[in-house]
C-alpha cells in the first residue's frame, strides 16, 4: 500500500473529550494563545488521482486548483475535488504555472513555447519566447504578463500582445516578485537588484553580493502626503539585510540588523516583512528598521525551499515537509506535517491546503475557516492597485487639426506597437489613441472642440488601443461604445473590447445587452456583428462569470428578425463556446 501524500495529526481545542478519527492522512496541529489543546486526527477533505507526478507548486484561483504534471500536461480540479479539465502542452513543461484573476493559466514548454489556457482548459494564445522560464510568471495589476527567461524579461498584455522586452546584464538568480507599486523585482547573478515598472523602466543597484530574496517595502508617510515609491529590502544567504532606496541612485544601501539565521523564504505586506529562516524560525520584521517584532516556531521542517504567504488573515509558511498558519500577532493557528509530498503545497483564500503526492494523488485539507476578505469584483479578489488611465494633460496633442499629421503619427505608432516596442511610451500613446478615437465627441469628462477626425483614423486608433489596452481601459471603452453614434466607429469600439478579452466588472457586456434590447435596439448590421464577435471573445477569454450575459446576447442575436450576417456570427460564437 502506498504512503499518502501527507499524514496530518490535528490538535484542536476541545471542551471535554478527545475525538479520534481513525483513517487520517495528514497530522495537523492547532493552537490558540497557549491554551491547552487535545490531539485529533483529521481526514483529508478529498483526494484525486492525477495520473502523474506534480512538478512545481499547484496554484489556486477561481475556486479551483491547477497543477503541472511531469507528462507535459496541466490539470484542473474544483475546490470540491471534481475534475474540470486536462490540457496537453504536447511537450515537457517548466515547473511553473501562474493563474490570473479570470482563471487564465500561464505555462511554458521547456523549448520556450509560452501558452495561455483559459479557465475551461482551452488554449487562448501562444508565443515563442525562445527558451524555458527562469522563474515564475508574474501578473501585473491589469493582468499584464511579466515573463522571465535567463537574461531577459518580456511583458505581454493578457491577450498576448508584446508590450516590451528588456535585456538583463546577468542571469536571473531569484525572482521575479511583484512589488507594491505594480512592477517587478528580480536578483541577478551579477549581484544586481533590478526593479522594472509596468512600462519597462528599470532601476538597477549593484549590491555587495547576490541577494537571495528581494521584497518591496512601503515607507510610512505623514497623513495626506504623497506616498513615496516602495523601498527594496534585500535578504542575503548569510542573514545580512540591506534597505535600498530606488529613488536615490547614488545612495549606498543601508545595512540593517542581521537575521539570526539565513532566510529561506519571505513575503512583505505594507511596511513589514515575514521570513522563515533556515533554523526553522518564523520572524516578522519591520522592513524599514530591520528590527524583529516577533519570533515564532512553525514546528515543521521547511527544508531549503519554502513559500510564505502574508495577507490580512495572517502569515502562512509552506514547505514540502509541512505547513503552518499564524495570526499577524504571531499566535500559531495550526501546523501540519506532510509526508511523501512532491513539492511545496498551495494554500487558498478559503483555508484549504492542496498538496501533490509522490503517489500521483492530489490531496486537499480544510485547515482554517477564516476566508480572505478581499475587495472583490466580478471574478473575486480585486487587484491591489491600479496603473490608471493617462491624465488629461496627455490628451492635449499638437497637430490635431492636421489629418495628415494624425495619420503619420498613427502609422508610426502602429509599426512600433506591432513590433512590441511600446514600453515607456504606453501612457502617452494610450492618451493619444483615446483622444484620436474620440474625434470631436464628448467622452466622459473631456470635450474636444475641434474638427471631426476622419473615421478611418478613429477606427485605427481603437484598433491600436486594443493592442496595448488592458482591463483598466474597458470602462472607458464601454462608455465610448454607449455614447458613439457613428456605426463604423461604434463597431470598432466593440471589437476593441473583444480583442482585449477581459471585462472586470461586466460593464461592457451590460452595454452590449442594453444596446440590443427592445427598449434601445441597435439596427446597424456592422455593429451587431461586432457585438456578437466581442461577446463571444469575452466569454471564451474570461469564462463563466460573463457566460450567462454573453450567451443571452448571442441568443438574442440569432433571432430570425436579425440580419443573416448577424445570425451567422452569433451562431458561430455559440458553437465555439459549446466546444468548451
Amino acid at each position: 500500500m502506498r504512503d499518502s501524500a501527507g499524514k496530518v495529526l490535528v490538535v484542536v481545542k476541545k471542551y471535554s473529550y478527545l475525538l479520534l478519527v481513525l483513517f487520517c492522512s495528514i497530522p495537523v496541529f492547532a493552537q490558540s494563545g497557549g491554551a491547552a489543546v487535545d490531539a485529533v486526527n483529521t481526514a483529508y477533505l478529498w483526494r484525486q488521482a492525477v495520473g502523474g507526478a506534480v512538478i512545481g507548486r499547484p496554484t489556486v484561483q477561481a475556486q479551483s486548483v491547477v497543477m503541472v504534471l511531469d507528462g507535459g500536461n496541466i490539470k484542473a480540479y474544483s475546490s470540491s475535488g471534481r475534475p474540470l479539465w486536462n490540457f496537453s502542452a504536447k511537450g515537457r513543461l517548466s515547473p511553473f504555472v501562474t493563474r490570473s484573476r479570470e482563471g487564465t493559466s500561464y505555462i511554458c514548454r521547456t523549448n520556450g513555447i509560452f501558452i495561455a489556457v483559459n479557465r475551461v482548459g482551452r488554449e487562448l494564445w501562444r508565443v515563442n519566447i525562445g527558451q524555458a522560464l527562469a522563474g515564475p510568471v508574474v501578473l501585473g495589476w491589469d493582468g499584464r504578463v511579466f515573463i522571465p527567461v535567463a537574461k531577459k524579461i518580456f511583458c505581454y498584455t493578457a491577450s498576448g500582445n508584446l508590450l516590451w522586452t528588456r535585456e538583463l546584464a546577468g542571469k536571473i538568480s531569484a525572482g521575479p516578485w511583484l512589488d507594491q507599486a505594480g512592477g517587478i523585482l528580480l536578483a541577478l547573478d551579477t549581484g544586481d537588484a533590478a526593479r522594472f515598472d509596468s512600462y519597462g523602466a528599470a532601476i538597477v543597484r549593484r549590491l555587495s553580493s547576490v541577494p537571495r530574496i528581494l521584497l518591496s517595502i512601503r515607507r510610512s508617510v505623514a497623513p495626506n502626503a504623497a506616498s513615496p515609491a516602495p523601498a527594496i529590502l534585500a535578504l542575503y544567504r548569510d542573514g545580512h539585510l540591506q534597505l535600498i532606496d530606488p529613488s536615490l541612485p547614488d545612495a549606498a544601501p543601508l545595512d540593517l540588523p542581521r537575521l539570526p539565521s539565513p532566510p529561506v523564504a519571505a513575503a512583505s505586506r505594507g511596511s513589514n516583512a515575514a521570513a522563515v529562516l533556515a533554523n526553522g524560525q518564523l520572524v516578522l520584521l519591520s522592513g524599514i528598521e530591520g528590527t524583529i517584532r516577533w519570533t515564532a516556531d512553525p514546528q515543521v521542517r521547511v527544508g531549503n525551499e519554502a513559500e510564505v504567504i502574508y495577507d490580512e488573515r495572517g502569515i502562512y509558511v509552506l514547505g514540502a515537509n509541512g505547513a503552518a498558519g499564524f495570526t499577524v500577532d504571531g499566535e500559531r493557528l495550526w501546523f501540519a506535517t506532510l509526508k511523501n509530498a512532491s513539492g511545496i503545497p498551495a494554500f487558498d483564500d478559503e483555508g484549504v491546503l492542496y498538496s501533490g503526492g509522490k503517489d500521483w494523488i492530489l490531496y486537499a485539507w480544510k485547515l482554517e475557516d477564516r476566508a480572505l476578505n478581499h475587495k472583490r469584483n466580478l471574478y473575486g479578489p480585486a487587484p491591489e492597485g491600479s496603473y490608471g488611465l493617462p491624465p488629461s494633460s496627455l490628451r492635449v496633442s499638437s497637430g490635431f487639426n492636421d489629418e495628415a499629421q494624425i495619420k503619420n503619427r498613427l502609422e508610426t505608432m502602429r509599426r512600433e506597437i506591432m513590433a512590441g516596442r511600446v514600453g515607456e511610451n504606453e501612457r502617452e500613446w494610450l492618451g493619444y489613441l483615446m483622444e484620436t478615437a474620440g474625434g470631436s465627441l464628448r467622452q466622459g469628462a473631456f470635450q474636444f472642440n475641434r474638427p471631426r477626425t476622419l473615421i478611418s483614423s478613429r477606427i485605427l486608433a481603437l484598433q491600436l488601443l486594443s493592442r496595448i489596452g488592458s482591463s483598466e481601459a474597458i470602462p472607458w471603452l464601454a462608455r465610448f461604445f454607449r455614447n458613439e453614434e457613428e456605426p463604423l466607429v461604434k463597431a470598432a469600439a466593440a471589437r476593441a473590447i473583444g480583442d482585449i478579452g477581459v471585462d472586470p466588472t461586466g460593464a461592457a457586456l451590460q452595454e452590449f445587452l442594453a444596446a440590443i434590447t427592445p427598449e434601445n435596439p441597435l439596427f446597424d448590421e456592422q455593429v451587431l456583428v461586432a457585438v456578437a464577435a466581442a461577446s463571444g471573445a469575452l466569454c471564451r477569454f474570461s469564462g463563466p462569470p460573463l457566460f450567462d450575459t454573453g450567451a443571452r446576447i448571442l441568443v438574442l442575436l440569432t433571432n430570425i428578425k436579425q440580419p443573416s450576417s448577424v445570425q451567422r456570427q452569433a451562431r458561430h460564437e455559440l458553437d465555439t463556446l459549446a466546444i468548451e
